[in-house]
């Protein structure tokens, strides 16, 4: 079972959580105003298996950051890009760096019940604006799965997997911002595009 997928079908999926998200009259996410934290509703859409398909930039070597987790984890973040369509695609890898496999922990898929229901999953990181003051959560289907990598399996001493998380984009002025993982330390990232 291959855990990527061909960048035609990332942009497959891109056009059909736009075209869903415009239908729906989803015009903006993160738009509006205050300090509070504001939520993406679950109105954007993608076909049912895009949101368990981690997605890796491929042939990237830099290293936006590096954040260590539990157990000897390791995420490796390599893109933070906007996409077509108002989202950002954060992109890496998740190492073990422990002697022994290890499985993430549930908490990382963050604590809505939405979420939590679809699995073991990367659904619980943010971006935070503190410019704008403003959290950006991870983006979801229709039917409540996150548009993160999901379904991950246990992960053997010294292996790597690719992972992937769509948020909604912050505004173009926004080009650094704290990414945010439960049971992992944040780190700051610049988005590009």
């Amino acid at each position: 079972m291959s855990i990527r997928f061909t960048t035609k079908a990332r942009r497959g999926m891109v056009a059909l959580t736009v075209a869903a998200g415009l239908a729906l009259g989803v015009a903006g996410c993160g738009g509006g105003g205050g300090d509070k934290d504001e939520k993406p509703d679950s109105s954007a859409s993608a076909s049912k298996d895009s949101g368990s398909q981690p997605d890796a930039q491929e042939g990237t070597d830099e290293t936006l950051a590096e954040v260590r987790g539990e157990d000897g984890l390791i995420l490796k973040i390599t893109s933070a890009s906007r996409d077509a369509g108002g989202f950002v695609t954060v992109s890496g890898e998740l190492k073990n760096d422990g002697d022994d496999s290890v499985r993430l922990s549930v908490r990382t898929a963050g604590d809505e019940t939405e979420i939590i229901r679809h699995g073991t999953s990367l659904g619980g990181a943010t971006l935070v604006d503190s410019v704008g003051k403003k959290r950006y959560y991870v983006l979801r289907d229709t039917d409540g799965r996150p548009l993160t990598t999901t379904g991950l399996p246990r992960i053997k001493a010294g292996a790597s997997i690719p992972v992937f998380m769509q948020f909604p984009s912050p505004p173009t002025s926004t080009t650094e911002v704290s990414f945010q993982l439960p049971t992992f330390a944040s780190a700051t990232i610049s988005i590009s595009g």
